[in-house]
């Protein structure tokens, strides 16, 4: 058998029509439990706020639930928006959860506020120190805080995360552009591009310049890429086709502003679309591969060609958990994990 990448799952704990968020929570966890038996990598939740959809709004809560419910997977953040947070309050998050679960906790780091910006706002307050502008500096710092003896002293000075903490988290820059790739390149860092939602060509760019630039770090000393991508696989295609009509539904209200919870695929099928929506809706990816098992593995396995990805990390929006379950089950086969 092809020696293939390992592979990862990413989650949003999506809300279902005639559901709410604790059924969302539950939905998750039982798809954590399902990803730790198969024996996939990893297992990363999102952070996003004030949507209907979504009930991952605080990442550090829900990896610590999943952490306490598997065994061997590592758990994190796909990811933590810092512009959201003050550094000091992140790392103390984390290393509390790395002296929980040592070794197992992932801290993937974005840049975009992962929602609107009225709720943006709301979020941060009128605290003139959570902007973008000041990203750099503010990773700079949570770097340091984690035990990146790289990063100026001065900055972190009089703050400790934890008292003599044993391990820390892995952290990792995530990125749909090549500001993170950079970023991520400056500082020694693993890099996850999030091609499920970002499928332009600077996904190439990204990733050559994140090699190119990459300055060798203590915990990395050569670059690591790992590319998201939304997958449903099923018995037949129809069927698999069939159950990704939610997931493109879910894209087009994202773009339109008509947010809900997310419909059933018999629902997406039958929803009615003016043309010009009809138009936006045929424009937009939903799941990139939907398929049987064997087709969605030699999508995923062109991807790795065309990217040279470490590891892939698999989303996709279906209204059942039980389908996304099933979905891991059927690519963990077909994949030899």
């Amino acid at each position: 058998m092809t020696s293939r990448v390992p592979l990862s799952v990413l989650d949003l704990a999506t809300v279902r029509e005639g559901h709410d968020s604790a059924d969302a929570l539950r939905g998750t966890l039982e798809t954590a439990r399902t990803a730790d038996e198969l024996a996939y990598a990893r297992f990363w939740v999102a952070e996003h706020h004030n949507m209907p959809a979504v009930a991952s709004t605080s990442p550090p809560v829900l990896i610590a639930s999943i952490a306490a419910h598997t065994s061997r997977i590592r758990v994190g953040s796909g990811g933590v928006m810092l512009p959201n947070h003050m550094p000091f309050v992140v790392a103390e998050q984390f290393a509390t959860l790395e002296a929980l679960h040592p070794h197992r906790i992932d801290l993937g780091i974005g840049r975009a506020p992962g929602t609107d910006q009225t709720t943006a706002a709301a979020l941060r307050g009128v605290s003139p120190y959570l902007t973008v502008e000041q990203f750099p500096e503010h990773l700079q710092t949570l770097l340091g805080l984690l035990g990146d003896d790289r990063i100026d002293p001065e900055l972190v000075a009089r703050l400790h995360a934890t008292p003599a903490p044993a391990t820390y988290p892995e952290v990792w820059m995530l990125g749909s552009s090549t500001y993170g790739a950079q970023v991520a390149a400056t500082l020694g860092l693993p890099f996850c591009y999030a091609y499920h939602f970002a499928m332009s060509s600077d996904v190439d760019n990204a990733l050559r310049l994140y090699r190119t630039g990459f300055q060798p770090s203590p915990q990395h000393p050569a670059p690591h890429v790992m590319v998201s991508a939304s997958v449903i696989a099923a018995e037949t295609t129809e069927e698999a086709l069939y159950l990704a009509g939610p997931s493109r539904i879910m894209a087009l209200s994202l773009r339109t502003g008509k947010l809900g919870p997310i419909v059933s695929p018999a629902q997406a099928a039958a929803v009615e679309l003016s043309d010009l929506d009809r138009s936006l809706l045929d424009s937009l990816p939903g799941t990139q591969f939907a398929g049987t098992a064997d087709e969605v593995v030699a999508g995923l396995d062109g991807l790795v060609s065309r990217t040279g990805a470490d590891e892939l990390i698999l989303a996709g929006t279906v209204y059942d958990p039980a389908s996304r379950q099933d979905t891991l089950v059927r690519v963990a086969k077909a994949w030899g994990l």
